[in-house]
C-alpha cells in the first residue's frame, strides 16, 4: 500500500516488470515398458547410458523376442535421449531368497523399494532376498560372519560327546600372567572363561572346539568380581594359550567349577583367520576382505557387546558378472542393534537391515536370523562368570534387532545363505508381457506432474494385431491426456517382417493404422529395421519407434523442436543394415495419405520420409514440427505461469506476465519457429467477472512456421534466338 501524502510533494514509486522468466523446454525423455530380465518392477527408472541400462535391467535375451523391448530402448538412447524404463509385472515373478534353515519362500515377490518398505521389511518369510524378481538372483550367496567364536582349540580327546564336551558349556582355564595396561602392567591370577560354540572331530584322536572368550575371574573370587573382556589374538590375558589344561563346566562357582571334562589343549588358532565365505567353486578367506567383527563404539558406550558383523554379497556362479565368486558388495562392521542408525552413510555405525536395504543394488534384508538359530547355543553355563557376560539365542536379550542398551548380542558365526526360488515371467523362463501388465506399467506415466516424459515408445508389437492396436491406442490415449508428449507407434511385426510382397506390406500397414485413434499427439512409422545384436551375436528385426523418437530428440538437440525431424538433413536412422519394408513412391503416397510416415532406404541409408502426426484431418497440428512447437511453448509457459498463482490480478501482474512471455516468443520467432505472435493479457480478457472468479487469463496467438512437404520444379525448354525476358 502506498504511503498517503499529507502535504504537497512528489511520491516516487517503482514497478518491477522483471520478475519471473520462461525456461526453455528440452524434450529428450522417452518412456518404454517391458519384461526386462531384472530391475525394479512397476517403478520408472531414468537411464542415461547403455551401461546404466545393462546394470539396471540386464542385457537383451532371445527368449520370446525380449530383445525387441531392450533394443528399442537402446536405439533411442543412441540419439542422445534419456530413457525412462518400467519393468512390467508378471503373475509368476518371484524373488530369489533364503529363509529359515536357508529354505526359500516360493511366493516372495518384492516389486521395488516402496513395496519392500510397505510389506516386506519386517517379513518373517525370508532372511535375504534378491533386490527384484527373476532367475537372475538364484546364483547369489549372502555370506555373513560375526564374532560367534574367537579361537579354535585342539583338545586331547577323539570323542567329545563321550567326554562331556557340549556346545553351550563353559570353558575355564587357570591363568597366572602379566597383563599390559596403559603405561603399567598388572599380574593377574585366576581363570579365563569362554563358551563352546562349535565342536569338530578329527580322525587322529583329537578334536577341536570353537570358543568365545567372555571374562576373567580372580583366583580367589566368589563370582562377584567378573571382568568382561574382548578377545585379542596372542594376548595371554584375553586368549587361551596353545598348551595347558581346560575344564569343561556347566555349573558351580568361579572358585569351584563343576567339571564335566578336563582335557589338555595341544594347539590354538585364531578362529576368524580360518573362516571362509562358503562359496561353491572358490575359497575366499574372510580375513582377506574384512577386518574381524568387534563390539562397536556405539554399542559399547551403551553397555552392549558383540553387535557388529561383516556381510558380503557374492556372484557365486558368475551369472551376474561372468566371474564365479566375484564379490559384488561388502558391508563391514554393520550392527545388529536396531538403534544404530544415526549415520546412514557409515555402515560401521548403522543397523545392518536398514543400511543394506537402502544401499544394496542386489539384496533386501528381512527377518533377523537370530530368531531361528537356537541350535547354535543350547544352554548357558550357570557357573558365575558366564551368565553375566554371555546370552544364548534362546534368551530374548540376545536377539538381533533390539536397541544396543545393555544387550549382549548372539553370534551365529560364519553362515552362507544361498538365494534360490527366483522365477521369471513363466516357470520355464519365459519373458512375455501381457497387455494388462503393459497397461499397468504405462499408466505410471499418466500423471505428468510425477513423471516427465516427452515420448511414449510403443516398443515391439503384441502377439496379435488386435492386441498391438490396443497397445498403440493406450499410448495415444495417455499422450492425449497429458498433452505434453508424443506416442510413437510402429506397425504390428507380422505386417512387414518376413512378408515378401511390398504390396501386401502396404495393405497390412494401412489396415493396422486405420484402427488407431486420430491424434496430433501421435506419430506413426512404417516399419522394422535389421540391426546387429552384439550381446547375442545375432542380426535382429526391431520396430523403428525408438528411432523415430530418437530422431526427434536429435533434431531438438542439434536444431530446435520446431524443425521437421524428417528427410536427408535430420531424418537418418542409426545402425540400420536394411529395412523389412522399403515402400516405393506410389506406396509412400498411399502411406502418407493414411497418416503414416514412410521409412525409406536411399543411397545414404534409411531415413524418415515424412513428418505427419496421427491427426486424421487437415490442420496445422497434422505436422510434427507444429505439434512439437506447441508442446514446447505450452510446457514452458505453463511453468512460467506458476509464478502468477496467488498474486493480485491487477495491471501490474498482467503486465509482468506479458513482459516475461514476449521475449520468449520473440526468441522462438528469431529461431524460425513462429511467423508472428500476439499476447493479450489485459482488462479485455480479465474482465471484472473473471477477476471476481479468481481467474487469470492470457490469450496467446501463434502463427507457426510450416515445413516443406511438396516441391514443384518447372523446367522450360525454349527455341533458339529467344531472350529470357521474352519467355518469362
Amino acid at each position: 500500500m502506498a504511503t498517503p501524502q499529507l502535504s504537497p510533494g512528489v511520491l516516487v514509486r517503482e514497478l518491477d516488470l522483471t520478475v519471473g522468466r520462461v525456461e526453455n523446454v528440452v524434450d529428450t525423455t522417452g518412456a518404454i515398458a517391458g519384461p526386462f530380465r531384472l530391475g525394479p518392477v512397476e517403478e520408472p527408472i531414468r537411464i542415461t547410458s547403455q551401461q546404466q541400462y545393462i546394470d539396471t535391467f540386464g542385457k537383451p535375451i532371445s527368449t520370446d523376442r525380449q530383445y525387441e523391448y531392450w533394443m528399442t530402448g537402446s536405439e533411442f538412447l543412441s540419439y542422445g535421449g534419456v530413457l525412462s524404463v518400467t519393468r512390467v509385472d508378471g503373475t509368476t515373478l518371484n524373488n530369489a531368497n533364503a529363509g529359515t534353515d536357508e529354505a526359500s519362500s516360493s511366493s516372495l515377490k518384492i516389486k521395488n523399494f516402496d513395496d519392500y518398505e510397505a510389506s516386506y521389511s519386517e517379513s518373517t518369510e525370508y532372511y535375504y532376498a534378491a533386490r527384484n524378481p527373476g532367475t537372475w538372483g538364484n546364483g547369489i550367496k549372502v555370506c555373513q560372519i560375526d564374532a560367534q567364536a574367537d579361537q579354535r582349540l585342539t583338545i586331547n580327546t577323539g570323542n567329545p560327546a563321550g567326554a562331556g564336551v557340549t556346545i553351550g558349556f563353559g570353558v575355564t582355564m587357570a591363568i597366572d600372567t602379566t597383563i599390559p595396561g596403559s603405561g603399567t602392567t598388572s599380574t593377574f591370577s585366576g581363570y579365563l572363561k569362554g563358551i563352546i560354540t562349535g565342536i569338530n572331530t578329527i580322525s587322529d584322536g583329537s578334536s577341536t572346539i570353537d570358543v568365545k572368550v567372555v571374562s576373567r575371574v580372580e583366583q580367589s573370587g566368589t563370582g562377584t568380581t567378573v571382568t568382561n573382556i574382548d578377545y585379542e589374538p596372542n594376548n595371554l590375558g584375553a586368549s587361551f594359550p596353545s598348551s595347558g589344561t581346560i575344564s569343561i563346566v556347566n555349573t558351580g562357582t568361579d572358585a569351584s567349577p563343576v567339571a564335566s571334562a578336563t582335557t589338555a589343549v595341544t594347539a590354538q588358532v585364531d578362529w576368524y583367520d580360518q573362516q571362509t565365505l562358503g562359496l561353491t567353486n572358490s575359497t575366499v578367506l574372510w580375513k582377506s576382505i574384512a577386518p574381524r567383527p568387534r563390539t562397536s563404539n556405539y554399542a559399547a558406550t551403551r553397555g552392549g557387546r558383540f553387535d557388529t558383523m561383516n556381510i558380503a554379497v557374492v556372484d557365486d556362479n558368475g551369472g551376474i558378472t561372468g566371474a564365479e565368486g566375484n564379490v559384488l558388495e561388502k558391508y563391514n562392521g554393520v550392527s545388529k542393534a536396531a538403534d544404530a542408525t544415526f549415520d546412514a552413510a557409515n555402515p560401521v555405525r548403522s543397523y545392518y537391515k536398514k543400511y543394506i536395504s537402502n544401499n544394496s543394488s542386489y539384496i533386501f534384508v528381512g527377518d533377523n536370523p537370530s530368531v531361528d538359530a537356537d541350535t547354535t547355543h543350547g544352554t548357558v553355563p550357570t557357573a558365575s562368570g558366564f551368565s553375566a557376560n554371555y546370552t544364548a539365542n534362546t534368551s530374548s536379550s540376545g536377539l538381533w534387532g533390539q536397541n544396543a542398551e545393555s544387550k549382549v548380542f548372539s553370534g551365529l558365526g560364519a553362515v552362507t545363505y544361498s538365494l534360490a526360488g527366483g522365477v521369471d515371467y513363466s516357470a520355464n523362463g519365459g519373458m512375455t508381457a501381457t497387455l494388462g501388465n503393459l497397461k499397468t506399467a504405462y499408466e505410471l506415466y499418466s500423471n505428468k506432474d510425477e513423471e516427465q516424459v516427452d515420448f511414449l515408445l510403443m516398443g515391439p508389437s503384441c502377439s496379435t494385431e488386435l492386441e498391438s492396436q490396443a497397445k498403440a491406442n493406450l499410448l495415444i490415449s495417455l499422450a492425449n491426456s497429458r498433452k505434453d508428449c508424443i506416442a510413437v507407434i510402429s506397425p504390428h511385426r507380422a505386417n512387414v517382417v518376413n512378408v515378401t510382397s511390398s504390396t501386401t506390406q502396404t495393405t497390412n500397414v494401412v489396415r493396422f493404422f486405420s484402427a488407431l485413434t486420430s491424434s496430433s499427439f501421435a506419430v506413426f512409422d512404417s516399419g522394422y529395421k535389421y540391426v546387429y545384436d552384439r550381446f547375442n551375436d545375432e542380426f535382429r528385426y526391431l520396430p523403428c519407434n525408438g528411432d523415430v523418437a530418437g530422431i526427434m530428440v536429435r533434431t531438438g538437440i542439434n536444431s530446435f523442436p520446431w524443425f521437421s525431424p524428417a528427410g536427408t538433413q535430420r531424418g537418418a536412422l542409426n545402425n540400420a543394415v536394411k529395412l523389412a519394408y522399403n515402400p516405393s513412391k506410389d506406396q509412400r503416397d498411399t502411406l502418407y495419405s493414411a497418416r503414416i510416415n514412410p521409412i525409406v532406404s536411399q543411397g545414404s541409408g534409411p531415413i524418415l520420409f515424412g513428418d505427419k502426426t496421427g491427426l486424421s484431418y487437415a490442420s496445422a497440428f497434422d505436422r510434427i514440427n507444429v505439434r512439437r512447437l506447441f508442446i514446447a511453448v505450452e510446457t514452458a509457459l505453463e511453468s512460467a505461469a506458476q509464478s502468477q498463482l496467488f498474486e493480485i490480478n491487477d495491471s501490474d501482474t498482467r503486465d509482468n506476465f506479458v513482459n516475461i512471455v514476449t521475449p520468449f516468443l520473440r526468441d522462438i520467432q528469431a529461431n524460425r519457429g513462429i511467423e508472428n505472435f500476439k499476447v493479450v493479457c489485459d482488462s479485455s480478457n480479465n474482465t471484472p467477472s473473471v477477476i471476481d472468479n479468481n481467474e487469470f487469463r492470457a490469450d496467446i496467438f501463434i502463427q507457426p512456421t510450416r515445413s516443406i512437404n511438396y516441391i514443384n520444379l518447372t523446367f522450360v525448354a525454349t527455341r533458339s534466338g529467344i531472350t529470357f525476358s521474352e519467355s518469362v
